[in-house]
């Protein structure tokens, strides 16, 4: 007990001697040892890391999980190490309740076998989201996270520590400063004229004490400055390994690009799939064929109708059988168009197309709305209006 309650008054004085001293420091009664040029700089490019790699973390987090609520309930998960629990992705609900819709409407009906496919489609779009957000977390997020709660903690208990033994530096050069300057006084020759010679032997006895307090004060700031180099070092090696920091979250920073674009690959090519195959199926947008207000202004309106020899009417069944061979383009008024998609001709009929080519197109009576007559070169027939952007 003796020897905690003597521990707890020295701990004591030394936290009252560095408050003494930066008190001092800051109101400029004190000097204060400044670090070189260049472990500033390694300071200052360690709070810059520690800032931004802090911001870069938690956007990240926000942008593979924007719901709060789920991102505190990750949190507490990790803080108690047990596991994340998997909860399913927007798109995976999504395409699970358009499939269920699918059931009720009737999976032979258009709507019904439309939901089935754009809701497995979405079903495959939260798959690799989740995929993505699971590789994104291990490979990006969990190397930032290490670096703040593991590297950095350790660099800020070093520099508070280094902080430490710079003001236990300061004040023993301050107290040796004073204890030079009462020596010089107390060694000063007194007069002899004025001075009693009793005080000869007190001046003598005041020099030799304040001699003995040099030496001490001495000692201390030798063993001061060295604990501040060795500390001083120790910082330096830490602060200087910020750079391999650097490469580690650039590898790391590489391989999230990288999940990113096999992400958005797959979304892509998931959607180009997709609307490939509901491209398949115009007619299941046609409730009524005969003409309405609600046909594309675009593709109606403008374009000019060509008439096909032999024809009798748009409202007879013949209308409904389009034969490309027999189709003549208009005088005038055809209009070009550019690909906008690859498509691929589900028969004969149809003209396969490739994205960002150039074709001419025009429309024929009886034709659904959602198709045009296409020409490139010696090549003929349908192509959806939804793959191409009309030009003139």
């Amino acid at each position: 007990m003796d020897f905690n309650v003597k521990k707890l008054a020295s701990d004591a004085g030394v936290f009252f001697t560095r408050a003494v001293q930066f008190t001092e420091e800051k109101l400029g009664q004190a000097e204060k040892t400044e670090l070189d040029a260049h472990f500033e700089n390694l300071l200052a490019r360690a709070d810059c890391t520690k800032n931004w790699t802090e911001k870069i973390f938690r956007q990240t987090e926000v942008l593979l999980q924007p719901n709060p609520s789920a991102r505190i309930e990750e949190f507490l998960f990790e803080k108690l190490d047990r596991k994340v629990p998997s909860r399913t992705t927007n798109g995976e609900l999504l395409g699970q309740y358009m499939l269920d819709a699918a059931k009720d409407f009737g999976p032979g009906t258009p709507y019904g076998s439309t939901l089935i496919k754009v809701g497995e489609c979405q079903r495959r779009l939260g798959g690799g989201e989740r995929e993505f957000m699971q590789t994104s977390a291990i490979n990006f997020l969990t190397p930032l996270r290490n670096f703040l709660d593991g590297d950095w903690r350790t660099i800020s208990k070093e520099r508070r520590l280094l902080e430490n033994r710079r003001l236990d530096l300061d004040a023993c050069k301050a107290r040796l400063k004073k204890a030079k300057l009462a020596e010089a006084k107390a060694a000063a020759a007194p007069n002899f004229q004025e001075t009693r010679p009793r005080n000869y032997v007190l001046s003598a006895s005041a020099s030799a004490l304040w001699s003995e307090e040099v030496d001490k004060a001495e000692h201390e700031l030798r063993v001061a400055q060295t604990e501040f180099d060795r500390q001083a070092e120790v910082t330096r090696l830490l602060l200087e390994g910020i750079s391999s920091t650097h490469v580690n979250h650039l590898r790391c920073l590489h391989e999230f690009v990288e999940a990113q674009a096999i992400y958005y690959n797959q979304c892509h090519q998931y959607m180009m799939d997709l609307q490939k195959e509901l491209g398949r199926y115009p007619n299941a947008f046609t409730v009524n064929p005969a003409p309405s207000s609600s046909a594309s202004p675009s593709t109606a309106a403008t374009l000019p109708v060509v008439p096909i020899a032999g024809a009798v009417s748009t409202s007879s069944p013949e209308a409904d059988t389009l034969k490309i061979e027999e189709v003549q383009p208009p005088a005038t008024g055809t209009r070009k168009a550019k690909v906008l998609y690859d498509y691929d001709a589900a028969d004969t009929s149809e003209m396969s197309l490739l994205a960002d080519e150039l074709i001419t197109v025009y429309t024929v009576p009886g034709m659904d709305p959602d198709w045009l007559v296409g020409e490139r070169g010696n090549q003929k027939g349908k192509v959806p209006v939804t793959y191409l952007e009309l030009l003139s």
